[in-house]
């Protein structure tokens, strides 16, 4: 819903009725991820997109049907060999989208959680897509500190469920996931095949995760222009004020004069798992105390440009600093996939690939070479592996 938050908003401060069909549980080569939206006004605007097209249409039905009777629905979409005609994904995905009529003024988390969501406030929405049909539709806003909202009008029969919804929202929220929670009524959690639950679908909206691009060289500029294409906050920074110009970096969201190793150091409670690092510079004396730092931080991504000479160099004075191996491990260098790049906008486009295949956990070989699943999924697969650390590998929450 992220990405059409500022529609959302405009609507409901003009007191517009709308409806929100949200993906909520995706499987096989789905198009697109939990939490990506559609959604349509009383006078049939649509924004957004839950599909990419497949099925778009019987969904903007959907929220026309929601606006008239007021009424939540939860819709699974599948691909039917028995009738190759019907509404459904031709890639062979299953889809379930949950669609929620809005009446602005009517609920107070929905009308807080728009709010936030608009002001690039963290917050997460909570809302109940299955159980017992007066909780379904139910929804909970939940920030670091409070909550909007509530699951019931008589909120003591459902209070130890409310506290687990506004516990779990707050910890996905922490980590920045979104995802299913299934729970008993009393608030327990549960497994998704037990009877009298509640499944709760909890969206977390969180800023934009961050690329910060050391070194304002002609390759950083498109760089730049990439990162943005894929919805971070981008940041250049390079010591050399003649370089780091507004004017030369006109789609950055900052440009910064300072010592890259410097500014780091100033922006630890920036960055997160979702930032991405990409070292451009080529020079030691920028490259080896920024990266001595940057290794040891929990951080997504850390790439640095150089040839291979340059790289073999690098790595010895990593290693002169102290880095473990398993520090330098993390490093991916000479930065970018092997595309044959030559120009910066080439270039530019191999880092990106390298950051998607790096966070989606692709194998970087093309399509055609295999016959496995074409979207990945590095949350099921950790969760599978019974890995504690697994943690939702995307960028930011749609």
């Amino acid at each position: 819903m992220q990405d059409i938050a500022e529609q959302l908003q405009a609507w409901h401060a003009s007191g517009r009725s709308f409806a929100v069909a949200t993906v909520v549980g995706v499987s096989g080569s789905a198009p697109r991820d939990p939490g990506a939206a559609l959604a349509v006004d009383a006078a049939g605007e649509a924004v957004g997109s839950v599909s990419g097209g497949c099925v778009e249409g019987a969904v903007y039905e959907l929220c026309q049907a929601a606006i008239e009777s007021g009424e939540p629905v939860l819709e699974r979409f599948g691909y039917s060999d028995e009738d190759a005609f019907a509404v459904g994904l031709t890639c062979g995905g299953i889809l379930d989208v949950f669609v929620q009529p809005v009446v602005p003024g009517t609920d107070p988390a929905l009308d807080a959680g728009i709010a936030y969501i608009a002001s690039g406030t963290p917050v997460a929405l909570a809302r109940v897509i299955a159980g017992p049909g007066g909780l379904v539709g139910a929804t909970v806003a939940v920030t670091a500190d409070t909550h909007h909202g509530a699951l019931s009008p008589a909120p003591t029969t459902v209070a130890n469920l409310e506290r687990a919804v506004v516990a779990e929202a707050r910890a996905m929220l922490d980590a920045g996931r979104t995802g299913r929670v299934v729970l008993g009524l009393d608030g327990r959690p549960c497994d998704e095949h037990e009877q009298g639950t509640v499944t709760v679908f909890v969206e977390s909206y969180v800023p934009a995760p961050r690329m910060l691009v050391f070194g304002a060289i002609d390759f950083a500029a498109a760089v730049v222009r990439i990162g943005k294409f894929l919805g971070y906050h981008v940041t250049v920074c390079d010591a050399r004020p003649v370089f780091a110009t507004r004017k030369r970096f006109p789609d950055a969201d900052e440009v910064v004069v300072d010592w890259p190793h410097r500014y780091l150091d100033a922006q630890l409670e920036r960055i997160d798992g979702r930032t991405v690092l990409c070292v451009l510079t080529h020079d030691a004396k920028f490259d080896i105390p920024l990266l001595e730092r940057a290794l040891r931080l929990p951080v997504g991504y850390v790439g640095a440009m150089g040839s291979r000479r340059t790289h073999r160099d690098r790595l010895d004075r990593l290693r002169e600093v102290g880095l473990t191996e398993a520090e330098i491990g993390r490093l991916r260098s000479p930065i970018g996939l092997d595309l044959g790049a030559r120009t910066p906008e080439e270039t530019a486009v191999s880092v990106a690939a390298e950051i998607v295949a790096h966070r989606r956990g692709g194998s970087c070989l093309p399509l055609s070479r295999g016959d496995g699943p074409i979207h990945h999924d590095l949350t099921r697969a950790a969760e599978a592996a019974d890995d504690p650390a697994a943690g939702d590998p995307r960028p930011y929450a749609a």
